[in-house]
């Protein structure tokens, strides 16, 4: 199909706004806002059923990212090449999609049920929170949606419903300035939707407490050794005697 205008609105334009409002706002945020680039854990108010959601969510979503990055940035030639047939693909996102779709909603219902249920929780909701929470729930329903529309797609040989002939490329194409605009129109409108979800998602990100994924202690692994010494019990010449601290 061809393109309308507002396609090219959507899926060539929209993209490098995004992009240029996701890496302006985090550097504005690190350099303007050091202090407030914090999850704003509320775990000293509740923390029985946070130590359930929130590692289920995080996990959930670990999944859901690398079915993303796999689905979004590996060709279809690529897998074939190693001999991933069409069905043992989309079966393979089907089982693990849902499963990780799943769990991450449930997640995330467990955490908004605590944060509305836990009075302290609830009053340190800010409205940015709120509207996080409802794009971040879209986002996941839709991403199930689809995750079963393209699994369907994939064994029924509806191809304007495989997101491997449509939004892989596209996306791949946002990438090196030459935005596939007819390959995303060509989408059906679950992913449409999914997709816009997605950016608005990104727009958000640098504005939200989100920001704290960019914050993986990745350099205590090279950090240099705590040495930790104590104190002798018995005090010898070269130290002085242990005196009572009310003396």
């Amino acid at each position: 199909m061809n393109p309308t205008v507002l396609d090219y609105m959507l899926w060539g334009a929209l993209p490098y706004v995004v992009i240029a409002v996701l890496v302006g706002g985090t550097l504005w945020r690190y350099r303007y806002d050091r202090f407030g680039w914090t999850t704003r854990s509320s775990q000293l108010y509740e923390s029985r059923l946070l130590r359930i959601a929130s590692p289920v969510f995080h996990f959930g979503l670990l999944v859901v990212v690398i079915g993303h990055v796999v689905g979004l940035l590996v060709p279809e030639t690529w897998t074939d090449a190693v001999g991933i047939t069409n069905d043992m693909y989309h079966a393979t996102a089907l089982s693990l999609g849902a499963v990780a779709g799943v769990t991450t909603l449930g997640g995330i219902a467990l955490l908004i049920w605590r944060r509305r249920t836990t009075g302290p929780v609830f009053s340190a909701t800010t409205a940015n929170d709120k509207v996080m929470y409802l794009v971040l729930v879209a986002a996941i329903l839709a991403g199930l949606a689809t995750t079963l529309l393209s699994a369907a797609a994939g064994l029924t040989g509806a191809h304007e419903a495989d997101y491997r002939e449509t939004v892989s490329p596209w996306f791949r194409s946002v990438f090196v300035l030459q935005p596939d605009v007819a390959a995303m129109a060509a989408a059906t409108g679950a992913f449409k939707l999914h997709a816009l979800i997605g950016l608005a998602l990104f727009a958000l990100f640098p504005f939200t407490r989100l920001v704290h994924a960019f914050s993986a202690p990745v350099w205590y692994l090279f950090r240099p050794y705590v040495v930790y010494r104590s104190r002798d019990k018995e005090p010898t010449q070269a130290t002085r005697p242990i005196r009572r601290g009310w003396t």
